[in-house]
């Protein structure tokens, strides 16, 4: 063989392995939002072979198990991808350094890769590569094991907010039976405390660990009926209603946690590709209908909240607030398949806004 076919193969194979261990760095290491382009593959390939699998399921209970599978298979499968590329990569570069024939190098490669020992390399550069290849695959898989827990430890944050959610808000949640229950037990008083403030709080840490955790979107409540995505939009949907349509003091509370959700609720959007208008007027309009809130605001009324009454302006007020997460919390129902909800994945089309592949990340938006 020629020596220039040799160093051809080196360099693929070297590259190779530096674009996996890039990848994995990328996905677990990066404390930002870096879409990886393997990962994404994975994560899809997985998603597509569930969705055969529940292609023609017509009850929800048993396309919510199978989907309930998605993120965890994805997490296993995307180690023995790394690891299966970088065995490749060294089978190429121990070929360009004579070990020969290709199965013998792919032998050599593996149990490098695996630190199985049972095959050795007869010289110096040989050898030298072999080690870097072993201590490669160790440590893609303790990057693994350390990524899960920061995980796992986000997505009970995560849960233990769309619990509360569904405490005050139902199964499946709404933004006005979540005003309704405050009203009639506690009184709105105790908004702030209860739910401003945590879901304020909430909304930060899933931006923070949904864009550099990205495998958490697709992580399903323990309930099948609830899910991060409806949880946000009920309570974004209660500090709409309560900011536009209560007879009460100003709330900067409330107004801030519909800033909080809005911006998390874009950085994931952002992340996963999916467009969104970053600056949209008032007055566009949104998919809720003027019918659904005069309803929403009669059952508030029934309930002894004070409605305004000036109606018109407490609708346009709403819209006002509604436009800034409309687009991108029906798009994340359809993308992550939440479950039922009002005013959010009961009107997004299970197939909405599916990212591309290869679609870079763009610049944040505030």
């Amino acid at each position: 063989m020629s020596t220039a076919l040799a160093v051809v193969a080196f360099a693929a194979g070297a590259t190779l392995v530096a674009s996996v261990v890039l990848s994995a760095i990328s996905t677990v290491v990066v404390p930002r939002g870096v879409p990886v382009r393997l990962a994404r593959v994975v994560f899809q390939g997985v998603r597509r072979a569930i969705a055969l699998r529940i292609r023609f399921q017509r009850r929800y209970e048993d396309r919510e198990r199978a989907l309930a599978y998605h993120a965890p298979l994805s997490l296993v499968v995307l180690p023995f991808v790394w690891l299966t590329l970088v065995l490749l990569g060294y089978t190429a570069m121990f070929w360009a350094l004579g070990v020969r024939p290709l199965r013998e190098s792919f032998i050599t490669s593996g149990s490098s890769a695996l630190t199985l020992g049972f095959t050795a390399a007869h010289d110096i550069p040989s050898s030298m590569l072999a080690f870097s290849e072993a201590a490669t695959g160790l440590a893609l898989l303790a990057l693994l094991i350390t990524y899960l827990p920061s995980m796992y430890g986000a997505f009970s944050r995560r849960e233990a907010l769309v619990s509360l959610t569904s405490t005050f808000g139902g199964t499946p949640p709404s933004g006005t039976t979540l005003l309704e229950r405050f009203a009639l037990i506690s009184g709105l008083g105790d908004l702030e405390d209860r739910v401003w403030e945590p879901w304020l709080l909430g909304f930060i840490d899933i931006e923070e660990s949904h864009t550099s955790l990205g495998a958490l979107a697709f992580f399903r409540s323990q309930s099948p009926a609830r899910s991060w995505v409806t949880a946000s939009g009920a309570v974004l949907d209660a500090a709409s209603l309560f900011s536009s349509s209560v007879e009460v003091d100003r709330s900067a509370s409330s107004q801030l946690c519909i800033r909080a959700g809005t911006l998390s609720l874009r950085a994931v959007a952002d992340f996963f590709g999916i467009d969104f208008d970053p600056d949209p007027d008032p007055s566009d309009p949104i998919s809720i209908t003027r019918e659904e809130y005069d309803e929403a605001a009669d059952r508030l009324a029934r309930a002894g909240v004070p409605v305004k009454a000036d109606r018109e302006a407490a609708w346009r007020s709403f819209a006002g607030w509604r436009v800034n997460y409309d687009t991108v919390l029906l798009a994340l129902a359809g993308y992550t398949q939440a479950p039922y909800a009002p005013w959010s994945s009961d009107r997004s089309p299970a197939t909405a806004h599916r990212a591309p592949i290869l679609r870079p990340r763009r610049s944040p938006r505030r």
